[in-house]
């Protein structure tokens, strides 16, 4: 005798796409939450970077990588030439152990370090949450201040002092870092960002006219210590 095959019930469908609906759930709820610590984690560099560089300053009334008396301080350290201005760029590649002739944006680091502002050894750069570099420089590249002569006002908007930069950063990270540490637009602030075609890109290109969340673009962050 033929048994009829017997198919889901409505309410078997039903509490199937209950549970899907419940996962899908999570786990868009848990990528947002990724997101906003990745968010958090960029935030507190900025402001990490900006209380050691004070904190350096006020104990030995120089600035680190610029510190003409750093190699007088430690065993191995390399003096910087106390002219006021870290020469170099923040994507400089530093090497870990510092020598002479080594960029002063490198020597920031080995400085910090020694001084145990930062965790880490030598003079090479951290990554932020996004594996993006973490560096810092004197000027925009295009302000007469800069690591490069150029067109005042064109690179970022200008910058002409110390400047820490985040590169790497995804559009929603970017415009959420941005809205909660300045006025959320790029081209104007403490806080100016400008629009990747490559990773860790030089900061002599202008800054972003408007940030674009389309889920693909990237941008470089800086902002004036």
């Amino acid at each position: 005798m033929r048994q009829q095959q017997r198919g889901f019930t409505l309410v078997e469908i039903a509490i199937v796409l209950v549970i899907i609906g419940l996962l899908l759930g999570g786990i868009l709820k848990g990528q947002e939450m990724i997101t906003q610590a990745k968010i958090k984690n960029i935030i507190a560099d900025f402001s990490g970077i900006s209380a050691a560089y004070y904190g350096y300053q006020d104990r030995y009334r120089a600035i680190p990588g610029d510190d003409p008396g750093a190699a007088t301080r430690w065993t191995g350290a390399v003096a910087g030439d106390g002219n006021g201005q870290v020469a170099g760029a923040y994507n400089t590649t530093c090497p870990t152990t510092v020598a002479a002739g080594t960029a002063e944006t490198c020597l920031w680091w080995d400085d910090l370090r020694r001084a145990g502002f930062v965790s880490g050894n030598g003079g090479s750069q951290p990554f932020n949450a996004v594996t993006g570099l973490l560096g810092v420089q004197t000027g925009d590249g295009n302000s007469p201040v800069g690591p490069t002569l150029g067109t005042n006002g064109a690179g970022l908007g200008g910058f002409a002092s110390l400047i820490v930069c985040s590169a790497n950063l995804p559009d929603k990270i970017a415009i959420a870092t941005d809205t909660q540490m300045d006025d959320g637009i790029p081209i104007s602030g403490n806080v100016r960002g400008l629009l990747q075609s490559g990773p860790n890109p030089a900061t002599t290109n202008p800054a972003t006219a408007a940030y674009a969340e389309n889920g693909t673009n990237t941008y470089l962050l800086c902002r004036s210590l």
